[in-house]
């Protein structure tokens, strides 16, 4: 089977999943940019984009499962490794903010130790 000969069957679920993969990042992305504080704004896209590429690496693994060009064994640890950075990677930088905001003295963030801090 080439490359060129994926059937209809397969073409619409992965046509979708690459449109719905495209425009949850894209929410993400301008989320980033219209979200005033930065709590608020941490959260776009972290959401956006994660959602995003688990849609785009669905449709990639649909695709190269279908044509059999190759294992899906990439996109596999690809979904791994982000789905594991990205939370620690907020979590890193709520914290550093919340730190120098409170370092700051600034009256908009939760004192230390209340739970459902950012």
């Amino acid at each position: 089977m080439n490359d060129s000969d994926l059937p209809l069957w397969a073409a619409l679920p992965v046509s979708v999943l690459l449109l719905l993969g495209a425009g949850l990042t894209l929410s993400g992305c301008i989320g980033l940019l219209r979200l005033k504080s930065f709590y608020a704004r941490v959260h776009a896209p972290t959401l956006g984009t994660t959602m995003g590429m688990f849609c785009t690496l669905l449709a990639s693994i649909l695709y190269f499962a279908v044509t059999r060009s190759r294992p899906v064994l990439l996109e596999i640890l690809i979904a791994v490794f982000i789905s594991v950075t990205t939370p620690v990677t907020l979590m890193l930088l709520a914290r550093a903010a919340l730190y120098r905001d409170r370092r700051e003295g600034r009256d908009d963030v939760p004192p230390p130790g209340t739970h459902g801090a950012p």
